[in-house]
């Protein structure tokens, strides 16, 4: 703009809001929305002016009216809570000085779901000399539920580095003193949530101190000091360093009680490059991950980057449901969460029967005892399968170790303590994450369905005589290996954004000990907690040593050297979980190429509608939702940041059925210099609507640099999720089916002809009502089927007649579940399998509600080959089809159909190029 000098930092630089341009900027920023604000009677609460060019006010439906019709104004959006709960329940509810901490993906409260993992740089507990790595000279600014400052985690004087221009803001318990150096600064920002609510959550504190934990933990898990003993409820658990032990930590408290508004964590953004921090911690989400491009907050996070800020945030801790990541945007560093220690435990039932789970606590290791579920020794009013508190007969459960249904857990433990109880085996009939809490009392913990259910099958059968032994230590059959993606952590793909890859890589995030506050903590000064929470301060404590060893890196660069140095996780090497793989610290220090998109092209994205963000120049490639009747052809762009010349050629590993090649195939660089690559992608013979994930490396004679990749071509319905075997619009009625093509062209189409279900009555034995699903208890019933080669799909469905019962069914090949239907309101359940393998696959019709002594039910089952012919029927379809749009088309039978439904295969082409298409049913009433 005429007048006025450019601001943004060079890339390797850092913004300086102090410099005669800045300041002249933001008295221009200033006045333009004094004026907006100004023309619509607007008064403003909070003005943001370093991230983040806008304001925060109370606005009348008439106000935001005008602001939106005002050409100045980009956008107005309406303020939003980060911060719901999780999936960890809340040990704060059993203190009373605490407020209740509710999680988001990444916020988790201190819980009973968590347990021990140390972030380990070089020798942990030994101080090293501070310099580059231990990141002396940066500080990372935590943006979260503030600080405990006399944790011992923090206990040194440290003079501000050079380029701080933060403050340290005084409140309800903090002085400033407490900003000794090591907390460099600390701001809170609580304007929203005030004029939201009035005032902050029962046992909050309106300042920087951190009464929930969270805070505290992920900034000492980033930058705690190295101390050689940490003591929990009197116990030793060895040494705890933060990963850059040396750097500096501004606190930006933005939750309050563990929720916050967007508005204020934008102005602690805001705050936070003003500042002049290095890196940015942001262990903050939603629930389900987010749903759309570029929000505020994201822009923010851009702005930050842009003024030289590493930005390291949680993906979300929603395993459960793929696809649900939070912080996506392509300029922040999107962290998983690793399983980085077994801290397994076994449990020996009295028939010899072994589950593994997991533990933190110390176990009597081997000794019998009897066992008694909580519902035989208490009041069922009371809730005594969860053992809920007040709920058990002390002299039903004295000196025995109760099962308990997961649900409260460290108010479960203080009830069988309190009633004499010797230890707890804790199991999940819904089947929930392996993680486990420091409960100072024998507990094991058992996460899975499966395990749930034989522990429950045994306990029907021993109601009296049960019995059950504890000990530490595992067979590992609980993790896949060490170190592996936690079950907890959110997967990809972003389903906002085509084109973008997240998670971007995994950290230590299970079990991780650190400093917390002892106010929301039963009085420790420090706790096992698990998240993607503790995952993300580990990246932001990496970043810090990475920006001070290469002070003239980019974000970017230092993004990529962490991306394309990462190694495989056990157990998976699909990107869609790990990202680029596990954070290998040592290797990032020296990547040799750097990748890295421009400050234009992410300007660029974050301005765009519906961004694809498959042409910016990032360390991975993901191809969501492509047509894969045409190739695709990609850029990047490689960088050479080490200090010699070397030659990198390229291979590509995995992308099973794919042709995938990079052009040149080799490429030599001096220092300084880079190179385009241009990258060809085929689909080939891979499967359509099915991601199919694997790699391109770089390899030098020093370094190599690898990029993961995931395609999905899209063939009849467009699906941002992954492949956790529910099929999106592949299941359709004949009399007015529909597909969305992921191609434009010529349409034909072919069908095997319906095929009706075979059904067959059963009856079996009622089990347990509101029992757990076991293949081996009673009120279940087992039925085999074999699916042989080139198979369109398998159905089964179960029905009953008695409206008093409730039936689940569950598909399974071998022992692994293929699908479950288990809906509380029906027995009306259906079970299938798209393309399966062939082989023998078996159903298990459970009754959860047996409705009488009996239970009588019908099960009903079709396998439908891809190349039978069954019936004649008459196919009706356009003749083109367009990308995006529905296309319609029936299947009427030519003949009378038997009673109830019948199923059919139709397969689709254009020009040539066959694609699977829908298992289709019917029944006769659709054509009467």
């Amino acid at each position: 703009m005429s007048g006025l000098t450019r601001t943004r930092p060079e890339p390797g630089t850092r913004l300086d809001v102090t410099s005669t341009p800045a300041q002249a900027y933001r008295r221009h920023l200033d006045a333009q929305r004094a004026a907006v604000a100004g023309a619509a009677g607007i008064e403003v609460r909070t003005a943001y002016t370093a991230a983040f060019n806008g304001f925060s006010a109370r606005l009348t439906a008439q106000q935001a009216t005008a602001l939106r019709a005002d050409k100045r104004v980009r956008a107005v959006t309406a303020a939003q809570a980060l911060g719901t709960r999780t999936t960890s329940p809340d040990p704060s509810a059993a203190t009373s000085t605490a407020a209740t901490p509710t999680g988001a993906a990444g916020v988790e409260p201190p819980s009973p779901t968590t347990g021990a993992d140390r972030p380990e740089p070089g020798k942990p507990g030994k101080p090293a000399k501070p310099g580059p790595g231990t990141g002396a000279g940066m500080v990372i600014g935590v943006l979260d539920t503030g600080i405990w400052p006399e944790s011992a985690s923090f206990a040194k004087k440290m003079p501000a580095p050079a380029g701080w221009h933060g403050t340290c803001q005084t409140g309800v318990a903090f002085v400033a003193e407490h900003c000794n150096g090591k907390i460099v600064g600390a701001r809170y920002f609580a304007d929203s949530w005030l004029a939201y609510g009035g005032s902050v959550p029962a046992g909050e504190l309106l300042s920087p101190r951190d009464v929930v934990g969270h805070g505290t933990h992920t900034a000492s898990t980033a930058a705690g000091l190295p101390l050689q003993n940490v003591t929990i409820d009197g116990r030793r658990f060895g040494p705890v360093s933060g990963v850059a032990p040396d750097a500096q930590i501004a606190v930006y408290k933005v939750l309050w009680g563990g929720t916050g508004y967007d508005a204020d964590i934008i102005a602690g953004i805001d705050a936070a490059v003003a500042d002049g921090v290095n890196v940015l911690n942001f262990s903050i989400g939603s629930e389900l991950g987010d749903w759309e491009a570029n929000t505020p907050i994201g822009i923010a996070f851009l702005n930050a980057s842009l003024a030289g800020v590493f930005v390291a945030a949680s993906a979300g801790n929603t395993g459960i449901v793929s696809g649900a990541i939070s912080n996506a945007a392509p300029w922040v560093t999107t962290v998983g969460a690793a399983v980085t220690k077994p801290d397994e435990a076994t449990l020996k039932l009295g028939d010899g029967t072994k589950l593994v789970g997991g533990s933190l606590d110390l176990l009597p290791d081997g000794v019998s005892r009897p066992l008694v579920f909580g519902e035989q020794a208490g009041s069922l009013e009371q809730w005594a399968a969860y053992c809920e508190p007040g709920s058990l007969d002390p002299a039903k459960i004295k000196g025995k170790v109760v099962a308990c249904a997961l649900s409260d857990l460290f108010g479960s433990v203080a009830e069988i303590k309190a009633k004499g109880g010797v230890g707890m085996v804790v199991f999940d009939p819904a089947g929930n994450y392996r993680i486990n809490s420091i409960f100072n009392f024998p507990v094991v913990y058992l996460p899975t369905k499966k395990q749930a259910g034989t522990l429950f099958t045994y306990l029907m059968r021993h109601p009296t005589d049960a019995t059950v032994s504890l000990r530490s230590g595992g067979d590992g059959s609980s993790i896949p290996g060490i170190p592996s993606v936690a079950d907890f952590s959110s997967t990809g793909p972003d389903k906002v954004t085509l084109g973008v890859f997240k998670p971007d890589l995994v950290a230590p995030g299970s079990n991780v000990i650190a400093a917390v506050s002892p106010a929301g903590n039963f009085g420790r000064n420090y706790d096992a907690y698990s998240g993607t929470s503790m995952a993300s301060p580990y990246v932001a404590g990496a970043a810090a040593i990475l920006r001070a060893t290469h002070p003239d890196w980019s974000p970017g660069a230092v993004a990529s050297a962490l991306r394309t140095t990462a190694t495989d996780t056990v157990g998976t090497s699909n990107p869609l979980d790990q990202g680029s793989g596990f954070i290998n610290l040592a290797k990032a220090t020296d990547p040799g190429l750097v990748i890295q998109p421009t400050a234009a092209d992410l300007v660029r994205f974050s301005e765009t509608a519906q961004p694809d963000g498959k042409e910016l120049n990032l360390p991975a490639i993901s191809l969501r939702e492509y047509d894969g009747t045409r190739p695709v052809t990609i850029t990047r762009t490689l960088t050479n940041v080490g200090k010699a010349r070397e030659t990198y050629r390229s291979s590509v590993s995995g992308l099973d059925g794919m042709k995938v090649s990079a052009t040149p195939a080799s490429v030599t660089l001096e220092p300084g210099k880079s190179a385009t690559v241009t990258i060809a992608v085929r689909r080939g013979n891979a499967p359509w609507d099915r991601y199919v994930t694997g790699s391109i490396t770089w390899r030098g004679k020093a370094h190599s640099a690898r990029i993961p990749v995931a395609a999905r071509p899209w063939g009849i319905t467009p699906r941002p999720y992954a492949d956790d075997g529910e099929e999106f619009g592949r299941m359709v009625n004949g009399a007015f089916g529909a597909l969305q093509p992921g191609f434009t062209g010529p349409l034909a189409g072919r069908s095997t002809g319906y095929t009706p279900m075979v059904r067959k009555a059963y009856s079996m034995p009622a089990g347990v009502d509101g029992g757990v699903f076991d293949p081996n208890a009673t009120g279940v019933k087992k039925v085999d089927f074999t699916v042989p080669a080139n198979t369109a799909g398998i159905v089964v469905e179960v029905h009953t007649d008695n409206p008093n019962a409730n039936l689940d069914l569950y598909l399974y090949k071998g022992g692994t579940l293929i699908h479950r239907s288990d809906r509380s309101w029906t027995s009306e359940e259906q079970a299938y399998k798209f393309l399966p393998e062939p082989g023998r696959y078996s159903a298990y019709v459970f009754a959860q509600v047996p409705g009488g002594p009996v239970v009588n039910f019908e099960l009903s089952h079709a396998i439908v080959g891809r190349n039978a012919t069954y019936s004649a029927t008459t196919l009706t379809v356009p003749r083109t089809a367009e990308r995006g749009m529905t296309t319609n088309f029936t299947l009427k039978p030519n003949e009378s159909l038997p009673e109830g439904d019948v199923w059919a295969y139709t397969e689709w082409s254009t020009n040539g190029t066959v694609i699977p298409g829908n298992l289709v049913y019917t029944r006769r009433d659709s054509w009467e």
